[in-house]
């Protein structure tokens, strides 16, 4: 069974007969936030890209990996089983998981009621253990990533046209959501996982593993927009948000031969964003004069996780362009927009999700040409308790990405 969750007994840990050893596994059931010693020690570097010489088997996986319990428990150690191989599915040994503000939305419940425990987690880069019996697009060895969808219908019109995302029967996401076959999805904070060949992504070999996760959210959902709205060259593009988003958005967005003004309110910031490309810097906008701004940008797209005031913006904006939304708050603390913010220059108010598949693929191939890589900072599986913190309080520079193997 697909995610047979088994925390209240200890899983029967048959590594070796699948071929795996035991310090790819954790061996404690500490609280995160009591620190977990006895976690597995550091792999070198070498040894996390080396890919495994033979398949691991058919399962089903042990695995074990860090949980929510509830919106205001730290993270615990899950112990479950990942399916045994479909036709069609790829297991894959996780290396690194990418700490996603959208995991601590979920983690706190900020968007819905979650079903605990959760494992969360959709910035996902491995290796191939074990592939089906059909698979033909990944083979073992494979360095491959996974980002917020592991499945859809596959023949509405909207996956048709390789816009699962927004499958018209409902996408199913990485981490929190219910599979076809009626279990629950746990996400990339753990050690394995098992996905059908057509939800996983290849990593090139110059990008890292390591700067590889990100990419699979934060990446693709800047991109989608940008590629989406046309901009390119001789486009003037305001990016609000200098985050795990909003950096990536500067980077592509530069890279697309657009010329970028980034609206933060983090003064200490500034110097960041011209070093990714941007060529200006909006400070705090809310109190900020922005009259020689006007009707000076082709295209916004906001990547804030908060509520924050939009009706300055909007005259930013040209004549008849469109200012995008993929950062998501509260659903509690809902955006305000004035009756004439929109009206007077035509201006569109439009939302984005994530990317297809294929889109996900162009936007991982584009970065490794242009040399695209996410600002990232290690953590340890005992770190995310904190690392959630940090991104909260802003401090996040820019993307938090968990070393799977390390304690």
């Amino acid at each position: 069974m697909k995610n047979q969750l088994t925390d209240k007994e200890p899983a029967v840990n048959n590594s070796e007969s699948l071929g795996i050893g035991r310090r790819d596994f954790f061996v404690t059931s500490a609280v995160v936030g009591a620190g977990v010693a006895g976690l597995l020690g550091p792999l070198s570097a070498q040894a996390a890209e080396t890919s495994p010489k033979k398949s691991l088997g058919q399962g089903p996986y042990p695995t074990e990996g860090m949980a929510v319990y509830s919106a205001t428990e730290p993270l615990k150690l899950l112990k479950f089983e990942r399916r045994a191989l479909g036709p069609k599915d790829v297991a894959i040994k996780l290396h690194y998981c990418g700490v996603c503000h959208s995991d601590i939305h979920h983690g706190h419940e900020d968007w819905r009621k979650e079903t605990f425990p959760l494992v969360p987690g959709h910035e996902l880069a491995g290796v191939v253990a074990a592939v089906g019996p059909s698979v033909n697009k990944f083979k073992v060895g494979d360095r491959v990533g996974v980002g917020c969808m592991v499945n859809s219908c596959r023949h509405c019109s909207m996956c048709a046209a390789g816009m699962e995302q927004y499958c018209e029967n409902g996408a199913i996401f990485t981490y929190g959501a219910k599979d076809r076959d009626g279990t629950m999805t746990q996400g990339g904070y753990s050690t394995f996982n098992v996905v059908d060949e057509d939800f996983v992504i290849r990593v090139p070999n110059s990008i890292d593993l390591a700067e590889a996760g990100p990419l699979m959210c934060a990446g693709i959902t800047v991109y989608s927009p940008l590629r989406h709205w046309g901009v390119g060259p001789g486009k003037k593009v305001g990016i609000v948000g200098l985050g795990g988003l909003g950096h990536m958005a500067v980077k592509i967005a530069t890279a697309m031969g657009a010329a970028v003004t980034v609206i933060t309110t983090s003064q200490n910031k500034a110097g960041d964003a011209r070093k990714f490309g941007a060529k200006d810097v909006i400070v705090n906008p809310d109190s900020a004069d922005l009259s020689k701004y006007k009707r000076s940008l082709d295209f916004i797209l906001d990547t804030a996780p908060y509520k924050h005031k939009l009706d300055k913006l909007f005259p930013l904006l040209k004549q008849e362009a469109t200012f995008c939304m993929v950062g998501a708050g509260r659903v509690a603390e809902p955006y305000e927009i004035g009756p004439f913010a929109l009206l007077l220059a035509r201006n569109s108010y439009a939302g984005s999700q994530i990317g297809g598949i294929r889109e996900t693929q162009e936007l991982v191939d584009f970065c490794a040409l242009h040399k695209i890589r996410p600002e990232i900072t290690k953590i340890s599986m005992n770190g995310i308790s904190d690392a959630w913190d940090k991104v909260v309080a802003k401090k996040a520079r820019y993307r938090y990405v968990i070393d799977i193997a390390t304690g």
